[in-house]
């Protein structure tokens, strides 16, 4: 079977483990916050309505994509663009090329700050790997404009993060949700760990500070992995609705 994403890839490891797709998803909610075409998502209704779902099913559909044959991530991915396609079609307008790309952009740099948040530094080809698997991803979605290469990527990455990320009545309305739906301790927890994954602009606009509670706490939970105490700690912070979603992200998708 020919994989989309190769046997022994980077990406893979990435997105095989629950703790670094964890910290995607903290990052990922703070830029979902900040992004100007956040009025898509309350267009839907979906993401004030139930904020974690809405970031698990962004999650899962880039784990099939991941772990998927050739074929079935190109049906996961043509099926994406078909559900979006309908959200266009309801709202009498185009969502902008500019927000795929921040979405897709997200995915790589966050994909990469986690593996390196929670395991070793990257080399620049594994670097390079994750952005030509999520630049697959966007041509076969027919994006327009994106970047060539990693090192075209991280200027582009810069450039969007200046442009497109602002605060508005949604990032604070957003943030609201988050902790109603987390809790005023996991919420806390949440925030403590965006200060640790997103990069320093949006950390400047969502006013989160630069030292991090968590970062002392890294060392104890990855000292836990090795014991495979890591998912007692995992119940303390996540909420329980959601704790078989949690546990699904350490195996890989059928």
């Amino acid at each position: 079977m020919e994989y989309f994403v190769r046997e022994g890839s980077i990406v893979r490891e990435i997105w095989g483990k629950g703790d670094t797709i964890l910290f995607i998803f903290a990052g990922a909610s703070a830029e979902f916050a900040l992004n100007k075409a956040v009025d898509w998502l309350y267009f839907t209704g979906k993401l004030p309505a139930d904020p974690l779902g809405r970031l698990f099913s962004t999650v899962g559909y880039a784990r099939q994509i991941v772990f998927s044959s050739r074929e079935g991530a190109h049906k996961a991915i043509d099926t994406m663009a078909k559900i979006h396609a309908g959200v266009e079609s309801k709202r009498g307008m185009s969502i902008p090329d500019w927000a795929y790309r921040d979405v897709l952009f997200m995915l790589i740099d966050y994909s990469i700050r986690s593996q390196e948040l929670l395991e070793r530094e990257l080399s620049q080809a594994e670097k390079a790997e994750v952005f030509e698997v999520f630049y697959r991803v966007g041509a076969r979605m027919g994006l327009k404009g994106l970047p060539a290469s990693f090192s075209e990527w991280q200027t582009m990455r810069e450039e969007h993060l200046k442009q497109n990320l602002q605060q508005s009545p949604h990032t604070f309305d957003l943030y609201k949700q988050y902790r109603k739906h987390l809790g005023p301790i996991r919420y806390k927890l949440l925030l403590e760990g965006q200060k640790l994954i997103v990069p320093p602009f949006v950390r400047e606009q969502l006013a989160l500070g630069k030292i991090s509670l968590l970062g002392p706490v890294l060392g104890v939970y990855k000292l836990s992995r090795k014991f495979r105490a890591e998912w007692l700690l995992k119940s303390i912070i996540l909420p329980h609705a959601y704790k078989k979603e949690i546990r699904e992200l350490d195996s890989r998708p059928v």
